[in-house]
């Protein structure tokens, strides 16, 4: 499932389509060379209705990554509610993830969140730290209750989740990340998921 496709539905659709076209113009065009009038044009909107949501570039860019995060939030929800054996639940939370990080429009927020960082300080930490909220902190919590039933062992709950996501990171995310997509894992997203849980398991199993 693409991040793209858990979209929350809202009330007001005109801002829905300006944001959804503002982040397609800036993942393909950068923070710098986006304009707001074609935004407004493919949005079906007028300039005036656009300012009436957003007043710049700036609150536009902004809500068009708060609006990202949510979505982000929003695909990884049904994973904390997932049952079963520690095998089970790590596997359906390293696969979601899996598949998150190596949708290359997740990276295309990421590169543009890092691109824009020093001119948007506050908005990229908020980004950043939301994803470790959502990611890291349930995953902590699923290897809490694994701990409080005896399935694993460790003495660190944020370590041992920090190890498990990165070895799906690596390869899915920070690979094509820096090579710009030129290099991929010969893995499939679930074979990576799984070996990450069989590493994992043959560490902190008991």
């Amino acid at each position: 499932m693409s991040v793209q496709d858990v979209r929350p539905p809202h009330q007001d659709t005109r801002r829905d389509a300006v944001l959804h076209h503002a982040r397609r113009y800036f993942m393909s065009e950068g923070y710098a060379a986006t304009r707001m009038e074609p935004i407004a044009r493919e949005a079906g909107v007028s300039t005036a209705t656009l300012y009436g949501y957003f007043p710049g570039k700036a609150e536009l860019f902004k809500a068009v990554i708060e609006d990202a995060a949510n979505d982000f939030a929003a695909q990884m929800d049904f994973v904390r509610s997932q049952q079963g054996s520690a095998r089970v639940q790590l596997t359906s939370f390293l696969t979601a993830y899996a598949r998150f990080m190596s949708d290359p429009f997740v990276r295309s927020v990421f590169r543009l969140v890092m691109a824009e960082r020093p001119r948007f300080k506050s908005v990229a930490m908020s980004f950043f730290e939301r994803g470790r909220d959502f990611f890291g902190a349930s995953l902590m919590g699923v290897i809490q209750t694994m701990i409080d039933r005896g399935e694993i062992a460790c003495e660190k709950p944020s370590w041992a989740a920090g190890q498990l996501m990165g070895m799906v990171e690596h390869p899915v995310f920070f690979v094509p990340l820096v090579t710009g997509e030129e290099v991929r894992t010969r893995r499939t997203v679930d074979q990576i998921a799984a070996d990450a849980v069989e590493t994992f398991l043959a560490r902190y199993g008991t």
